[in-house]
């Protein structure tokens, strides 16, 4: 079983979680995700990226957005990297979209948001648990 204690180790310095690529990369070591990135709560710095997975500037904004306010993305769909995405879900913790058989889970933390892609030869549910879990994670250590 998935044991996200020894998948994703705390790293501290000077008190602080650091982020660096190990949470990402170790996200894509599942062979369930192929892209993700960390983002500041804000959206406005990128923490952690792997995969290639970047946004721009109006397209983390409206993730940002919808997980307050989801009537943009529920008219709109979200768009990572230039791709429109079909909502499937959204509440003030996960945004899910679909394009085709390819998806993205956006799951917010107290400090962070994670994206994360998934292939089409992935089941939705076994890359949301993946992601899911992460974000649990970081919440018990305060991120």
């Amino acid at each position: 079983m998935f044991d996200c204690y020894d998948f994703f180790p705390i790293v501290f310095q000077n008190d602080c979680l650091i982020f660096n690529t190990a949470y990402t990369d170790n996200l894509l070591a599942t062979a369930k995700l192929d892209k993700a990135v960390i983002y500041s709560r804000a959206g406005d710095s990128v923490w952690a990226t792997s995969g290639g997975l970047t946004l721009q500037p109006n397209e983390i904004q409206e993730i940002v957005t919808g997980f307050d306010n989801p009537a943009g993305l529920q008219s709109n769909g979200l768009h990572i990297q230039g791709q429109k995405y079909m909502l499937l879900r959204a509440s003030d913790r996960s945004i899910y979209g679909r394009h085709d058989a390819e998806g993205v889970i956006c799951v917010r933390t107290k400090q962070t948001i994670l994206i994360a892609h998934y292939p089409g030869t992935v089941q939705a549910g076994e890359a949301t648990k993946i992601v899911e879990q992460l974000a649990d994670y970081l919440i018990s250590v305060q991120y």
